[in-house]
């Protein structure tokens, strides 16, 4: 009887714990703050979009906040939206941009202008995102690296990855205060930061 007893005593202190490990392992949601924007964005595309719960400082990803830069929404639904620092007395900028192509899943092109002295300017289009260099895995998501990159994502090293039919794409400007190998490493942490935030029905 008595052994029994012990039995039950230590499922249930085994259960207890389980629960507690799984409750502890839950995924973070976007935050609280910066919900409503990026909702909004998502309900305005009826498509997913990726959330971040980190920015690199002093940034945040409130969308309609002290930091955002750019917002904008192409007829294709495609979309960047950007946060930008401009430090005081030359120390620096701070600039990420998130993109999203709903429904494509091909590198967008870009036009191109080349102008030789006498000659008449040569336009073209090239892709938007250029020159591969690895790939970053995180649950859910395999980012190419890619280092050469056009329009707002000049002189950014750009994480691009495709879900459900569709492109995304995470970038940051290479500039003081941040080194190459910083923007790489906050990069990486704002891979790992990002939650799913899906249309409301």
């Amino acid at each position: 009887m008595r052994a029994t007893v012990v039995a039950g005593l230590a499922a249930l202190a085994f259960a207890t714990l389980v629960a507690a490990s799984s409750a502890g392992t839950k995924a973070p949601g976007c935050p609280a703050a910066w919900q409503g924007g990026w909702q909004k964005l998502a309900n305005r595309l009826d498509a997913p979009v990726y959330c971040p719960t980190w920015m690199p400082n002093p940034l945040d990803g409130k969308i309609g906040g002290d930091w955002q830069d750019i917002y904008s929404i192409g007829e294709d639904r495609s979309y960047l939206v950007s946060f930008l620092s401009h430090g005081e007395g030359g120390s620096g900028d701070v600039h990420v941009n998130f993109r999203g192509y709903p429904g494509r899943t091909r590198i967008p092109l870009c036009a191109t202008l080349i102008t030789v002295e006498g000659k008449k300017p040569l336009r073209g289009t090239t892709p938007c995102f250029a020159n591969a260099s690895g790939t970053r895995r995180v649950p859910g998501i395999v980012a190419t690296v890619y280092t050469v990159n056009q329009d707002a994502d000049q002189w950014h090293v750009l994480l691009a990855w495709r879900h459900q039919g569709s492109l995304y794409a995470v970038s940051e400007h290479v500039i003081k205060p941040y080194t190459y190998r910083q923007v790489v490493d906050n990069l990486d942490r704002l891979l790992k930061s990002l939650v799913l935030v899906r249309p409301a029905r």
